[in-house]
């Protein structure tokens, strides 16, 4: 579907349609660059410098859609999530897409530990669980990802130049200037086939650093399904994050 932008007669506003998107265009003098805001009402707003062409505004709405879709389905999931876990036995949490119920413990090793089908947790520390359970996934992400990342690597004839994980906010990875892989670490929540779709997704930004055409297309000769895994991490990705 081709860009359109539209200005209602019942409104000065001006809008920008692109796909099945609408977005309310806000242009400034004082604005250099480009940027999508999901404002908490869910409507769409792309502020720009005041000359910037349609055409551009909708190339970069689509090189922004990934992020946008996972922002905005994160934005959903926030109003009807329930609320936040609780650090306490029987409390199930989730590890590459299998839920493992919590079991309170008086004495361990380590902190927190995934055992018997179970996370075990220091009962001491269950008031600052949050933070043990953000360790723990950060530290088994790296690991997990490291290798997993190489084999993909392998597969489609790229070579990172490393793998960081930690807090992204709303972008479930992302590929640095310097050829970094860098992914959230609430990734090792999701179900190792949407993982991969993330994998292969930052890895195809090695070879192609925006959302065009040739993107695509890459990415699909590595994951031929990658649009299933893609929705379902739009739909659903977000409430992997509760914790």
């Amino acid at each position: 579907m081709d860009p359109q932008t539209v200005h209602p007669t019942e409104h000065p506003a001006e809008y920008l349609a692109v796909d099945e998107l609408t977005f309310e265009v806000r242009r400034s003098p004082r604005r250099k660059t480009l940027g999508i805001t999901l404002d908490r009402g869910g409507e769409l707003i792309i502020s720009a410098p005041p000359e910037t062409a349609g055409t551009q505004l909708a190339e970069f709405v689509r090189e922004k859609r990934f992020w946008l879709y996972t922002k905005m389905a994160e934005q959903e999931t926030r109003n009807r999530t329930p609320d936040a876990k609780e650090f306490v036995t029987g409390e199930g949490f989730l590890y590459l897409g299998r839920s493992y119920r919590l079991l309170l413990v008086d004495a361990q090793a380590t902190p927190l530990k995934l055992e018997a089908g179970r996370f075990r947790l220091l009962r001491p520390l269950a008031a600052e669980g949050r933070e043990q359970f953000v360790r723990w996934y950060t530290e088994h992400a790296r690991r997990w990802l490291q290798r997993r990342v190489k084999d993909w690597a392998a597969r489609m004839g790229v070579e990172p130049k490393g793998v960081e994980v930690r807090d992204l906010g709303f972008r479930w990875g992302s590929c640095g200037r310097g050829g970094n892989l860098n992914f959230h670490w609430a990734t090792i929540l999701l179900p190792c086939s949407i993982v991969d779709y993330v994998i292969v997704h930052e890895l195809t930004h090695l070879v192609e650093p925006n959302h065009t055409p040739a993107f695509w297309r890459r990415l699909g000769r590595a994951l031929p399904e990658y649009e299933q895994r893609k929705t379902w991490l739009a739909e659903h990705g977000g409430r992997h994050v509760v914790l």
